[in-house]
C-alpha cells in the first residue's frame, strides 16, 4: 500500500465554490459552503463541504489528523482561508500514561470525540488533505461492527484530557445542511471527496508505515512547497521540531578540495560523558554524626520546607490558576540569599507535578534557567529552546523560534512553567532578553508561566527601563530572612528525631546566623563542620557524643576567621573603605557587578563622610589593582581604566562581617 498523498509529494490548489452564502462586517468574513481541492496529476477535483469529516496534516503523514469541519470563511483580501472544526483523535495521540484509563485494547478504526475547551479549532483552510468516513455511530454497548471498510472510522466515546466518556449521540449531528451548490460540469456530486487513491485512505486508517519509503518521498519535494507546508502547518497544529527542520532547508556548503582533506581523519567527538555507574551501594552512615552530616547538605531534599508555608501557598496558588486557566503570567520573587526561595519554588513545582499525574490539574512542562550559569545572558535562548524542542541554534535563531512558538495558534499545546533564577545577571544594555522572557507570557497563544528569582527587591525600579518593568507586572513576593528561630526550627527538622546537637549548640549557631544574614545554608554549613570537628576531636569519649557548644564556637571561628576575612581586617583603610563602596554600589544597582566609574564615586563620598581626605583617580584605580592582586576583588579589564568591570569574589556576608558594618 502506498503511503498517503501529502503536500510535500504532490501540488495542491485550494479554491471557493460557488458564491459566498454570508458576511460579516464587523469581523470583514466572508462565509462559504464548500471548497475545491486540486492534485497535482489528478483530473478530478475533490471537495470537502460543510458537515464533513475531514483529514488534516499533521505531524505524522500516515495519521493525518481527524476533524468534523463546521465553517468555511475568508478575510476580506480573500487570500486566507480558514476552517473551523470539531476534533477528534485517535489513540495515539492520547498521552501514554492515559491510555490505559481506556480499560480495554482500542479498535484500529476507532477515533474520540475531542472536547478540550483550551484547543484551537481554527486551521488554515489549505491544511486540509481530503475527506474521511466517519458515518457510522456505535453505542458504547455494542461492540464494533464487522466486515465493514477499512476506510470507516467508529466513534465511541469521548476523550476530554482526563477520562473517557459516554458519547452523546447529539454531539455526533452534524451542522445545520448548507445549501446544495448549483449543479456543475462535474456532474451530481454523490460523494463527498472523490479519493485521489484508494489506497490513500488505507494507508491513513492504518498507520502502517515504513521508515525509509517517508524519508525518500520527503527529500524529493521542492524546497517551496516544503516552505509553504510549514508556513500553513503553524496555524493548524504544533509541528514537531524535526519536521520543521526538514520543511526549511538553508543554503548548502561547497564541497572542499580533496586537495585540502588532510590524510589523517579527525578523532571523532565523544558524546556527553555520563555520570558512572555505581558497582556497589552506596554506604551507609557509620554513626549518627555522620548520618548528621549527610542530612544537614545543602543539596539534600527535606521532607518538608518549615517556616514558608505561607510562601508556598501564594506560589502554589498563582501557577495552578494559570495551568487551569490555560493563561500566561509573570511573578517577581526577591530576597537575600538563603532565604529558600529557589527551595520553595522547586517544593511547589514538585506537587503541581504530583497533582498532574492525578488528574487533578493538565499537564504542564516544566523548565529551568539559571543566569549564573551562562556565559552570555542572550544564552537564555539557546537553553530554553534546547529543554523544549531538544534543538540546538545560535542565540539570535532561537531567539525567533521562541518567537513564532509562543505567538502562533496551536492546539493541544501544554503550559509552560519557565523559572528563571538570578535574573539580574540576564541583564543588558538594551535589556531585550528580560523584555522577551516578560512579554512572552501576556501574547494569547504563549501559555506560558515565568518565575523569577532575584536577590534584590526593587530591581524592577532600579535597572529595568519602563517598557521592561511593565510587561513585568505587579505579582511580587519578597522572601524575609530567617530569625533564630526559623533558622533552628530547619536544623531541627532537617535532623529529624536524630540527635546529634545540644540545644544551647543549635541556638547559638542559630542566633549568630541570624544576627548576620539570616542565610540558612550559611547556618548548613557551620553545622556540618561542627559534626567534624566533633568527629575528629575525640572529645567524645568522655562525654556524651553530641556536638557541643565547644564544637560549634570553633567551627563559627573558622568560618568567619578564613584567609579572606583576615585580609580584609588586615588591610588599610583605604582599602576597606573601597570594599565597603563596591558593596554599597552593589546595593544601588541591585547587581553584583559594577564599574570603577561607579565604585569610585562612592568611595569619595563614604571618604568624605569618613573625614579623609578623597583620594584621585589614579589613587583610587591603584587601591582597586591591589584588592584585586589579592584575589579579594575579580577586575575585567577594559580599554579605558574608569570601566574597568569589579566583582567581588567574597560573600558580602564575609566582608560586612570583617569590616563590622551594616
Amino acid at each position: 500500500m502506498s503511503r498517503y498523498i501529502t503536500r510535500l509529494r504532490m501540488r495542491r490548489t485550494y479554491k471557493w465554490n460557488g458564491r459566498p452564502v454570508g458576511e460579516d462586517r464587523k469581523l470583514k468574513r466572508q462565509y462559504y459552503e464548500s471548497m475545491s481541492i486540486s492534485v497535482e496529476g489528478k483530473t478530478e477535483d475533490a471537495t470537502v463541504s460543510l458537515g464533513q469529516y475531514i483529514l488534516i496534516e499533521g505531524d505524522d503523514d500516515d495519521n493525518p489528523f481527524v476533524a468534523q469541519l463546521l465553517k468555511l470563511y475568508t478575510d476580506d483580501s480573500g487570500k486566507k482561508k480558514t476552517a473551523v472544526l470539531q476534533w477528534f483523535v485517535r489513540m495515539c495521540e492520547v498521552p501514554q500514561n492515559k491510555r490505559k484509563l481506556l480499560g480495554r485494547d482500542p479498535h484500529p478504526q476507532e477515533i474520540f470525540f475531542y472536547q478540550d475547551h483550551s484547543c484551537d479549532n481554527e486551521v488554515d483552510g489549505e491544511t486540509i488533505l481530503g475527506a474521511v468516513q466517519v458515518g457510522i455511530y456505535v453505542p458504547v454497548q455494542d461492540p464494533f461492527p464487522v466486515g465493514k471498510s477499512r476506510d470507516i472510522l467508529f466513534v465511541k466515546l469521548l476523550w476530554d484530557t482526563k477520562s473517557f466518556r459516554a458519547l452523546d449521540p447529539e454531539l455526533m449531528q452534524p451542522p445545520q445542511s448548507p445549501k446544495s451548490p448549483p449543479p456543475s460540469s462535474r456532474g451530481p456530486q454523490t460523494r463527498a471527496l472523490p479519493t485521489p487513491d484508494p489506497s490513500v485512505m488505507k494507508r491513513a486508517m492504518s498507520g502502517i508505515l515504513t521508515r525509509g519509503s517517508m524519508s525518500t518521498g520527503k527529500m524529493s519535494s521542492s524546497e517551496a512547497e516544503s516552505l509553504h507546508s510549514a508556513s500553513k502547518l503553524s496555524a493548524a497544529k504544533a509541528l514537531s521540531a524535526k519536521r520543521r527542520s526538514q520543511a526549511v532547508s538553508g543554503p548548502q556548503v561547497r564541497k572542499k578540495l580533496d586537495l585540502c582533506t588532510p590524510a589523517t581523519p579527525r578523532t571523532p567527538r565523544h558524546a556527553t560523558p555520563s555520570i558512572p555507574s555505581r558497582t556497589a551501594p552506596a554506604r551507609k552512615p557509620g554513626n549518627v554524626l555522620e548520618e548528621a552530616r549527610a542530612r544537614l547538605h545543602v543539596s539534600s531534599v527535606p521532607e518538608s520546607l518549615p517556616c514558608r508555608e505561607q510562601e508556598f501557598q501564594d506560589i502554589y496558588n498563582f501557577v495552578e490558576s494559570k495551568v487551569i486557566d490555560g493563561t500566561g503570567g509573570c511573578m517577581y520573587i526577591s530576597g537575600v540569599p538563603g532565604t529558600g526561595k529557589t527551595a520553595t519554588v522547586h517544593e511547589v513545582i514538585r506537587s503541581l507535578q504530583q497533582s498532574a499525574e492525578q488528574d487533578e490539574i493538565p499537564h504542564f512542562r516544566f523548565i529551568e534557567i539559571n543566569g549564573m550559569k551562562m556565559t552570555d545572558p542572550h544564552q537564555a535562548y539557546v537553553q530554553i529552546l534546547q529543554k523544549l524542542t531538544d534543538q540546538k541554534a545560535t542565540p539570535d535563531h532561537a531567539a525567533a523560534l521562541l518567537e513564532k512558538r509562543f505567538s502562533a495558534p496551536a492546539p493541544k499545546k501544554e503550559t509552560v512553567v519557565l523559572l528563571v533564577d538570578e535574573l539580574d545577571l540576564l541583564w543588558t544594555r538594551k535589556q531585550n532578553v528580560m523584555y522577551n522572557l516578560f512579554d512572552w507570557p501576556t501574547r494569547r497563544n504563549a501559555r506560558l508561566v515565568v518565575l523569577t528569582i532575584a536577590n534584590t527587591m526593587d530591581l524592577p525600579e532600579r535597572i529595568m527601563i519602563n517598557r521592561v518593568a511593565s510587561r513585568l507586572g505587579l505579582t511580587r513576593m519578597s522572601f524575609q530572612p530567617y530569625t533564630f528561630k526559623q533558622l533552628q526550627q530547619i536544623i531541627t527538622s532537617r535532623l529529624n528525631r536524630v540527635k546529634a546537637f545540644e540545644e544551647d549548640a543549635l541556638q547559638l549557631v542559630s542566633r549568630k546566623v541570624a544576627a548576620l544574614s539570616g542565610d540558612a545554608r550559611r547556618c548548613l554549613d557551620i553545622c556540618r563542620r561542627a559534626t567534624e570537628i566533633c568527629e575528629h576531636s575525640g572529645s567524645q569519649k568522655n562525654s556524651s557524643g553530641l556536638v557541643g557548644m565547644s564544637h560549634v564556637m570553633e567551627a563559627l571561628d573558622e568560618m568567619f576567621s578564613s584567609s579572606y576575612i583576615s585580609a580584609i581586617r588586615c588591610a588599610s583603610v583605604q582599602e576597606q573603605l573601597f570594599l565597603r563602596a563596591v558593596i554599597a554600589e552593589f546595593r544601588r544597582l541591585g547587581l553584583e557587578e559594577a564599574t570603577f566609574q561607579q565604585v569610585f564615586v562612592q568611595h569619595q563620598a563614604l571618604c568624605r563622610v569618613e573625614g579623609l581626605q578623597p583620594a584621585n583617580v589614579s589613587e583610587g584605580l591603584t587601591v582597586c589593582q591591589r584588592l584585586g592582586s589579592c584575589r579579594l576583588l575579580l577586575l575585567e579589564g577594559s580599554r579605558l581604566d574608569l570601566f574597568l568591570r569589579i566583582r567581588l569574589n567574597v560573600s558580602q556576608d564575609d566582608v560586612l562581617y570583617a569590616l563590622k558594618a551594616d
